[in-house]
């Protein structure tokens, strides 16, 4: 008798532990998922925010004249519930490197896009622009010497 009783509390304990485990590791792979999915949004801003960068450089560069041109862009205010950040990082020299985006309570999951070399990064404009329900806006000055780019938010 003893043998039918053992069994059945082996199986029931082995099945409490299996339904346990398997939602342990059904969170971990959606918490893994949404990270993924995030960051590939994340990316997508980054490189409409590059791609406008570029296309203003474009534009300024096939003048002579000193020009400024901005473009609004259309950004979420949040991405998975979550806001961000946008920036443009530079050398020392003030020469854009790439725009990078990262989450405000999630730093760790970030992406950058790269421009392309000869960029400058104006000093009034080098601040990063976080997520909000404000307009923003991508710009592009050639003066005599250099053309720079920023983004900042209008007021």
């Amino acid at each position: 008798m003893p043998s039918p009783t053992l069994s059945h509390l082996i199986c029931t304990t082995a099945l409490i532990i299996l339904i346990f485990t398997v939602q342990v590791y059904f969170f971990y792979v959606v918490n893994n998922v949404w990270n993924e999915m995030t960051v590939r949004e994340l990316k997508e801003i980054t490189d409409y925010v590059a791609d406008s960068l570029i296309n203003l450089y474009f534009l300024v560069n096939s003048t002579r004249s000193i020009v400024i041109l901005e473009k609004t862009l259309s950004l979420p205010s949040e991405i998975g519930g979550s806001s961000y950040t946008l920036q443009i990082l530079y050398d020392g020299n003030g020469v854009a490197q790439n725009i990078k985006g990262y989450f405000n309570n999630r730093t760790w999951l970030n992406t950058a896009s790269w421009l392309p070399p000869g960029l400058k990064v104006g000093s009034s404009y080098a601040g990063p622009i976080q997520s909000s329900g404000r307009t923003v806006v991508a710009g592009c000055t050639r003066n005599s010497t250099n053309v720079y780019v920023w983004i900042a938010c209008k007021t």
